[in-house]
């Protein structure tokens, strides 16, 4: 096991699987992700312009290093169809040191 202080873990969470799939392919495709992992009926429960909102949405589990986050944070907004998108970023405290090479090693060609 690992340290890793450059990999993160960014979540984001889109209204239906076509939207996702859309975000995830672009990001692959731009080398700004090594993994995109897709996890269907998410219910996100939440307060917008003052209404408690009950929506099932399916949440994105990305990949990435800090040096590309921003670019992908750009990407995912651009493309996102939420007025507010959650793109938010965790730090990957520990991993498995191949799997930590093989993320950096796919976003930063």
């Amino acid at each position: 096991m690992s340290e890793s202080p450059s990999c993160l873990v960014v979540f984001c969470t889109c209204p239906n699987r076509d939207i996702g799939e859309r975000l995830a392919r672009e990001a692959v495709e731009k080398r700004l992700v090594a993994c995109v992992n897709m996890v269907p009926g998410v219910i996100s429960i939440y307060e917008w312009e003052g209404q408690v909102v009950h929506e099932e949405e399916v949440l994105l589990v990305a990949k990435t290093t800090r040096e590309t986050f921003a670019e992908l944070e750009i990407l995912w907004n651009k493309l996102h169809p939420y007025e507010l998108p959650e793109v938010i970023a965790v730090p990957i405290e520990a991993g498995s040191e191949p799997y930590l090479q093989w993320i950096d090693g796919i976003v930063s060609r």
